[in-house]
């Protein structure tokens, strides 16, 4: 018995990576997957291939799983809707999607071009839109539905270089809390996962010295794209119905729970504040609260487990 028996999943971007090793492991716990991937490079800047989705649709059917493919573009709003139809037309329904297809961009913001700035968040933030805007009404009708989306911490966080993808990521967390609030009265859930996972988006990004060189070696070790499947497929589950509107990491075998922006510190003065009076006070008083713009290192240094 698997903790998806009976369920009906579709993993976007299945193809390579996160979403393979989702797919992969959703099937072996009892779902029936569809595997979209649009099979594209990195930048998304080709037309793709059905290859890499039904490469994996059958390796679930030679272990004895079922599923079927799908190359459409997660970018797409017509595209995904004929997903979300050719899922409940071969499978007789769906359940949960889970949603890491994505693309990179990465270039420091005084010189990103307007076209890769659109591309990333056409993928990322419009795709996760599509995904869920196609399929929500089907979830509340049956009331019952599950979505995994993709955050990173380089939208919670911070990492040079990679404007465009931190301010898609942070708009997803945006988008899967509110799809988690106002869906909860009909047992429709949102997540998040920020991976840590040697992918080929991770190894496409620049090592510039030898400490990063190090660095990225301990990611290959210690950060696979098997372990953040793990928690993805569990918030799919009915184990997890009491779990939605959340922000996990994965990274190695250790788990986290991020909080979520609160206030940390606060001032009032009973004659309103001015320019000045902000500057002489409020900002020297919270200054000790102020977060670190560090990137995402400085928060996890440490080796994964």
């Amino acid at each position: 018995m698997g903790v998806l028996d009976g369920k009906v999943v579709i993993v976007t971007g299945g193809g390579n990576g996160i979403g393979k090793e989702c797919a992969l492991l959703a099937a072996r716990e009892g779902a029936a997957v569809l595997v979209n991937d649009l099979g594209g490079g990195l930048k998304g800047d080709d037309s793709g291939s059905a290859g890499p989705a039904e490469t994996v649709a059958q390796e679930i059917r030679a272990a004895g799983g079922t599923a079927a493919s799908n190359s459409d573009s997660v970018s797409e709003y017509d595209a995904v809707a004929a997903m979300i139809a050719q899922a409940k037309k071969e499978f007789g329904g769906l359940h949960a999607i889970i949603n890491p297809a994505g693309i990179l961009r990465d270039g420091m913001f005084h010189k990103m071009p307007p076209e890769d700035w659109k591309a990333v968040i056409d993928v990322h933030l419009h795709g996760a839109f599509n995904v869920t805007r196609a399929s929500i009404e089907h979830f509340r009708e049956q009331q019952d539905g599950a979505y995994v989306l993709f955050t990173s911490t380089s939208g919670l966080i911070g990492n040079i270089g990679q404007a465009n993808y931190a301010a898609a990521k942070l708009g997803v967390m945006g988008l899967s809390r509110i799809i988690a609030m106002e869906n909860a009265a009909k047992n429709v859930r949102s997540n998040i996962i920020a991976p840590f996972a040697w992918t080929r988006m991770i190894a496409s990004i620049p090592v510039k010295d030898e400490a990063s060189a190090q660095r990225v070696e301990r990611f290959k070790k210690n950060m696979r794209a098997d372990q953040v499947a793990q928690m993805a497929v569990a918030l799919c589950a009915d184990g997890a119905k009491d779990t939605s509107g959340q922000i996990f990491a994965v990274r190695g075998n250790e788990v986290f729970l991020f909080n979520q922006p609160r206030p940390v510190r606060g001032m009032a003065r009973v004659e309103g504040w001015s320019p000045q009076s902000l500057i002489d006070h409020a900002l020297p008083a919270m200054k000790a609260n102020y977060t670190d713009p560090g990137a995402s290192a400085s928060v996890f240094p440490w080796d994964p487990v």
